[in-house]
């Protein structure tokens, strides 16, 4: 825990995370207007996992580990649809016809 300090005005300001939090809305916002919900969600994804990696307050921790899962979910689902999957594909075979006298 930091202490409260007096400043120097001949001090350099601390821009740092400042330029990385300007940094990733630009990115979310130009992932917003290209109209490719994939490219949001992971620009979302990858946004929530940062802050989290720099550390939350407790009280944000748990909603929005919630949501980096349902963003991974969400491409996840985008993936699969077009990329295909064992499931998908087995579920969209048709049955063949039974017939009892092969028994």
């Amino acid at each position: 825990m930091s202490a409260l300090h007096a400043v120097d005005p001949a001090e350099p300001k601390r821009r740092r995370r400042v330029t990385q939090k300007a940094t990733a809305r630009e990115t979310i916002a130009n992932s917003a207007k290209t109209g490719d919900r994939r490219r949001l969600l992971v620009s979302l994804r990858n946004h929530i996992a940062a802050q989290l990696d720099e550390g939350v307050p407790p009280r944000d921790l748990a909603s929005l580990s919630l949501r980096l899962l349902d963003l991974q979910a969400q491409i996840a689902e985008i993936d699969a649809a077009v990329e295909g999957d064992d499931v998908s594909d087995a579920a969209a075979t048709p049955d063949e016809a039974w017939d009892p006298s092969s028994f």
